[in-house]
């Protein structure tokens, strides 16, 4: 390597990063591994979606990456909020989970990548890098089940217009519009319990309750199905959908 070059690459201003995952000790890890890189300089670290926001609005990091599953305030509605601020800061969705349509949400609500936490060391530097250069990163494994995922909802959305299907949220009674909100939250049905003061065994009465109504056979159908017909315009759409 010429002196010149090895001038550039030390002078080369690093990129800020900024972590929010609820597991510590990955947050931890993942510091210490884009520390040792050399072209990162990780500004900030937060166990919640609160403190990374304050974070993000103290130190405007050129990305950050953002676990999608973590208690009270999850990943996605984390995007929705970085979203609202006055920064030019990147989110790279991180996951322990491969969820379809957790991907799908992610990505429309405006995550430039989305990788699983289970990926080598390496990948992880290449999907950052990607997102600072103002690409999109997905890996080959996951970028068939996005596509797969958009292209059934695109099917069963242009599906019901054509039949001019009614909306079956209209059925629903405000207790299971509640339910249906936290759970397209990705609040378990444990955390749905809490939230709305029932049993757990409340809840799941209301979850089927829901499925009959909205003709539906499972949890990621239902959210599928609140999506195209406008439970989110009817909330406000202050509320994001969100993996299980």
């Amino acid at each position: 390597m010429g002196e010149g070059e090895s001038m550039r690459r030390e002078f080369k201003k690093k990129s800020k990063v900024l972590l929010i995952d609820d597991n510590y000790e990955h947050l931890v890890g993942i510091r210490e591994l884009l520390n040792l890189e050399g072209t990162f300089d990780v500004v900030g670290i937060a166990t919640n979606v609160t403190v990374g926001l304050n974070l993000i609005k103290k130190y405007q990091p050129d990305i950050v990456l953002l676990d999608m599953n973590m208690p009270d305030r999850d990943g996605l509605q984390g995007i929705m909020e970085i979203g609202k601020l006055d920064v030019d800061t990147k989110v790279l969705a991180l996951s322990g989970y491969d969820d379809a349509d957790l991907i799908f949400r992610a990505m429309k609500i405006g995550a430039k990548g989305y990788v699983l936490k289970t990926m080598a060391s390496a990948q992880l530097i290449y999907a950052i890098e990607e997102v600072l250069n103002g690409k999109i990163y997905l890996p080959l494994a996951l970028s068939s089940r996005f596509f797969e995922y958009f292209q059934q909802s695109f099917r069963e959305e242009t599906a019901r217009q054509e039949s001019g299907e009614e909306n079956l949220l209209s059925y629903l009674t405000q207790r299971e519009e509640e339910v249906l909100e936290l759970l397209t939250q990705g609040v378990t049905y444990k955390g749905v319990a809490a939230k709305l003061f029932i049993s757990e065994t409340t809840v799941k009465t209301h979850v089927n309750n829901i499925f009959q109504k909205l003709q539906v056979n499972d949890r990621t159908q239902a959210v599928l199905y609140a999506i195209n017909n406008g439970f989110l315009t009817k909330k406000g759409g202050v509320n994001v959908l969100a993996g299980r």
